[in-house]
This record gives structure tokens, sequence and C-alpha cells, in this order.
């Protein structure tokens, strides 16, 4: 099971300290991570579209690019890429472009976002939410399958015949589809054939079960064999040495940005009772010491059977050196426990193919 880590680059004020974070510091922190989990040995990072003033990430592409000159094995993907407001001819450039400098190891998580920012940002009808989606993900498959395109939809302006450069170096770029527990683009995902990764960021994570035998189900009704897609699941986390250490880090963080935005939603303060709740093993937090952790992430192996895990732990504005920590934690303890347990589980299955 491939093991990385996702953010939207937060950058507000510390609720302990009221320090604020300049976006040009959070960003030269950012490349820090990015680099320490190459050198570590972590699979993925991806970067995460916004276009709010709390978070630093508007163009993954071109800060996944300076990322890429600065690592060397770890592939890097956005998460998501918000294709409904995007073009995805530039998108598909971005991204072949990121591929080249990084000697393939460009990814796409495209999604429908779950901000809206975008949309009026950039002159589209939220009325058209999903259509957009579909429209916009069929040119982009398109783009990939062909040098030269021809292409007509609704939303978006025809293509007749025309070339899109550079051309990446993997054939095909890996396009993911990223959901957040919607059963109809879990279900397209299966028809297209593409793989899929499941944001769980609250609730218990059983209830996403059905949601994985869905695009399974859906995958081979769309003559694809489910067994050579791929499934991700993105979750919150963080890791300290001791499990108390990491909630007492974690908490005011993530508690100022989670009822912050729930205030825009209608949601109530996140409280530290909830939090402590999603803590537990059949909670969606992966905040704990690396045993903790290890434990949860097996535990919905044992669930899903999934081929990536993917941890955010930059809810909010954490310090530096304890994001830079929590990484380390995850490289050196974490990782290495996660892939000897799965490697001996997939041992007794492999010798009974044999």
């Amino acid at each position: 099971m491939e093991l990385g880590i996702y953010t939207f680059g937060d950058a507000i004020a510390d609720p302990v300290t009221g320090a604020g974070i300049s976006p040009q510091q959070r960003i030269s922190n950012l490349l820090e991570e990015i680099e320490l989990a190459d050198q570590l040995g972590l699979d993925v990072f991806g970067l995460g579209e916004h276009h709010r003033p709390d978070y630093v990430i508007s163009a993954p592409a071109v800060l996944l690019a300076a990322a890429a000159a600065r690592t060397r094995t770890i592939r890097l993907t956005s998460a998501v890429t918000v294709l409904s407001s995007d073009d995805p001819v530039r998108v598909f450039q971005q991204f072949s472009t990121l591929d080249l400098i990084s000697k393939g190891r460009a990814e796409i998580m495209a999604g429908r976002g779950s901000f809206i920012e975008s949309f009026p940002l950039f002159g589209y009808d939220l009325a058209d939410y999903d259509d957009l989606f579909a429209e916009k993900l069929d040119l982009l498959l398109a783009l990939r399958e062909s040098e030269r395109v021809t292409w007509e939809g609704k939303l978006r302006a025809a293509i007749h015949d025309r070339g899109v450069y550079p051309r990446p170096v993997q054939d095909p770029l890996p396009i993911w589809i990223a959901v957040g527990g919607t059963p109809q683009s879990v279900a397209r995902a299966g028809v297209m054939g593409l793989p899929l990764a499941i944001a769980i960021i609250g609730g218990n994570p059983a209830h996403f079960q059905p949601l994985v035998d869905l695009y399974h189900r859906a995958a081979r009704e769309g003559g694809t064999d489910p067994s050579t897609l791929r499934v991700g699941i993105n979750s919150h986390g963080f890791i300290a040495e001791n499990s108390q250490d990491a909630a007492d880090i974690a908490f005011p963080p993530f508690a100022d940005q989670m009822s912050r935005i729930g205030r825009e939603r209608g949601w109530p303060p996140t409280t530290r009772g909830q939090f402590e709740a999603q803590r537990r093993l059949n909670g969606a937090l992966f905040v704990g010491s690396p045993a903790e952790v290890t434990e949860k992430i097996l535990y919905q192996h044992e669930l899903f059977n999934h081929d990536r895990f993917m941890i955010q732990f930059s809810v909010g504005t954490l310090p530096h050196d304890k994001m830079m920590k929590s990484i380390e934690l995850y490289g050196t303890k974490v990782a290495p426990a996660v892939r000897k347990a799965v490697a001996a589980k997939a041992e007794p299955a492999q010798s009974a193919i044999g």
C-alpha cells in the first residue's frame, strides 16, 4: 500500500500563540515538508486547490513543479484539481509539464471541490455544478488519449482536430477521481475505469465500505475488471511521540479551522469531545502515536483493502517544527510498520495462488 501526505497549505494565525504566517513562509515550509517526505521514502504528496485567504495553494501544478526540482522519487499529485471551474486543456498541459520536470511522477486527482469560491471567480454557474465536471472530465480523458483532439460539449467551446502539447512521460498520465461520499460520483469513476480516492473526514469509516463495493460493481458493469483499479483513502491526522501530545498539538488548529468552516456552512463549533471520539479506532481522525496511527491504517485496510492512504496533517496552522516531526514519525515508524504488515498479509494469498 502506498502511503502519502496531502495539504491545502493552511495559512491562518496560530490559535494558540496568535502568530501569523506569511504566504511566502508557508510555501517555503511546504516545500521543506515535501522534500522531507521524499527523503523518508513516502510514496506520494498531494496539494489541494483553493481560492480562499486561509489557504495558499491556488495553483497546485506550480508548487508541485517547484517540489519536483527538489525531490527524486515521491509522486506528485493535485488533491484535488477543481476540474469543474478549470480548463481541461490547461490542466493537461500543466500536469504534462510537471510530468516532464519530475521524470514521470505527476498525477491528477480531479474533483468537483468542497468549496464553491472558484465558480464565480472564473465565471461559472453553480447550477451547472455536476454537468461541468462530467463534461470537462470527458475532455480531459480525450486529451490524455490522443495527441490530436476533436471534441464537442455544451458548456465549453468545441475543439476541432487540434494538437495539445507537451505530451507527458507517462502514457497514460494517471487521473484519479476524488469523491467525498456521493454514490453517483463513485459509480461514475467505476464505470469509467478510473482510480478512486475517497475522503473520509468524519463519521465511522465502516459506513464508507458500501461505496467501495458500489465502485467495483460499477466497474464490472462498465467492462473493467475491478482488480485492476486502485482505491485510495484520504483522511485528517497528526502524529506525535505519544497520544496525548498528538491530541494536544492537533486539536487547537483543527478546531479553529473546522469551526471557521462550520460558521460558513451552519455547523456547530468543533468540541474536544467530538475530536476525541473521532480519534478512536472506528473514528475518522488519525491523530495519535505512531502505534495508534499504524493500527488505524491497518484497521481500515481490512475494511477497504485500499491501495493508497494519504493523511492531511495541516488542518489549520501547525508550527512548522511540529509538522516536520509528524512527517518524520510517519516516514520512519508508521510507514515501515504498515508496509511490513500489509506484505505479511499478502504472502499467504500469493502462496495459495502459486
